[in-house]
């Protein structure tokens, strides 16, 4: 029995010179009346010679790595590092599996993991703005189970549970973070209203950690009840400090203009104040938004702007139009004719976005010969401004450029924009 074993544990393995070595081990170790090795384990280890230590050790047959084989510690240790062998082979035989549609061996070296899974799916949905619904679209489980016929479906609630452990996480990660803080923490705040009308309070946090490294975080995005006065802001944001147990270690807070900020600042700085949390008597505490002055200034001048902006307005909506596919293809042909060799296109602004404005200007400027040449084709395009109002298109555009290029330092987060002030507005 014992020669019969060795005989077939050398036919099992391809290499001839492994097949002796096998041989030779096997012989070495096992003596007379003794159980012979049946583990599969054996398949992918060596037999190694007694040493000093007098202790029976095994050898990987690709990687090398060592291990006590005595009966007494098991075969644990040497399963554990066959999955994680970096020489592993894919197409170890060990390693195929039926598949289920023909009946036949495929090859498959991948291996499920349902946590993993979804980890991924909860990563999926926080990245792409996806609904919770998602796990439960007819498509995305069939797509799941081509892959995997065993997955886990999810559904709704788990995915929810998921989403809100991993928030836990994070929030927790960020707090740490606070306490590892040796400086002070500046805060922004501002006020959003959704399409059906419902506000929110969204607060960041700007502040530098133990590398020196310039940090922001959203601490929270949470629903703002009505009515909004200054004193209920006060509370909300006071409330949310108190909860990430950062009110000790602010230095300011910007808001824009509104008059209920003022009222809120007030308020929220005098109980702050009254506690002796806010350096030099909370002089510096209190600071304006410098994007949102820029865009009371801009948005004010712009309403005493010749009517050459609405022009062009009307002239990239006659181009851009939904119904305007001939339009569009005129247009392109006059672009290639006066030879206009840029790849930006058109833009249509939003009106209360003065920022959209000088884009569509921007963008329009480089395409003026062309709507002149489209005018004289085309007797349906009224719109195209005179070649007075294109020189006060561009006196417009160069305008709103050094303000357009002053809101985008000041609009930074990666370094500090309080010292990029006066030379951007000088």
């Amino acid at each position: 029995m014992e020669k019969e074993s060795v005989e077939s544990v050398a036919l099992s393995d391809d290499n001839d010179n492994i097949i002796a070595e096998d041989v030779r081990h096997l012989k070495s170790t096992t003596t007379k009346g003794k159980k012979t090795l049946k583990s599969k384990m054996w398949n992918f280890f060596y037999i190694l010679p007694l040493g000093a230590d007098q202790k029976l050790k095994s050898q990987c047959k690709k990687y090398g790595a060592q291990y006590v084989a005595s009966s007494k510690y098991g075969t644990g240790n040497m399963r554990h590092h066959i999955k994680d062998c970096k020489r592993n082979d894919t197409r170890n035989i060990g390693q195929m599996m039926i598949s289920r549609d023909t009946n036949n061996l495929s090859l498959s070296s991948i291996q499920y993991n349902s946590t993993k899974f979804r980890e991924l799916v909860m990563a999926a949905i926080v990245m792409h703005d996806l609904p919770f619904q998602f796990v439960e679209w007819v498509g995305i489980r069939a797509i799941h189970q081509y892959l995997y016929p065993n997955v886990n479906t999810l559904t709704i609630n788990t995915t929810k549970a998921d989403v809100l452990k991993s928030y836990q996480r994070e929030k927790l990660k960020i707090k740490a973070m606070f306490q590892q803080v040796s400086g002070r923490v500046s805060l922004t705040s501002d006020l959003w209203s959704s399409c059906i009308t419902d506000g929110y309070i969204c607060l960041t946090a700007h502040f530098i950690n133990k590398d020196w490294r310039l940090q922001k975080r959203i601490l929270n995005f949470c629903f703002m009840p009505p009515p909004q006065t200054g004193v209920a802001l006060s509370e909300k944001i006071f409330d949310l400090l108190c909860r990430w147990k950062i009110q000790e270690k602010l230095f300011s807070l910007t808001l824009d203009h509104a008059s209920s900020n003022n009222v809120s600042i007030k308020a929220l700085g005098s109980q702050l104040q009254l506690k002796g949390l806010l350096p030099c008597n909370g002089e510096f505490f209190h600071l304006r938004c410098c994007c949102h002055i820029l865009n009371l200034v801009v948005q004010d001048e712009l309403k005493h702007i010749d009517r050459a902006i609405e022009k062009i307005r009307e002239s990239v909506k006659y181009v851009k139009g939904s119904h305007s596919q001939v339009r569009k293809q005129k247009f392109l042909d006059w672009v290639k004719l006066v030879s206009v060799r840029v790849k930006k296109g058109l833009r249509q602004d939003i009106l209360t976005r003065w920022k959209s404005t000088y884009l569509m200007l921007d963008s329009a400027l480089l395409y003026n010969r062309a709507f002149e040449h489209l005018a004289l084709s085309d007797s349906n395009y009224r719109s195209c401004p005179s070649a007075k109002k294109w020189d006060k298109v561009e006196k417009v555009w160069r305008l709103l450029k050094v303000f357009y290029d002053a809101t985008l330092v000041f609009s930074g987060t990666k370094y500090p924009t309080e010292d990029l002030l006066f030379p951007s507005i000088s």
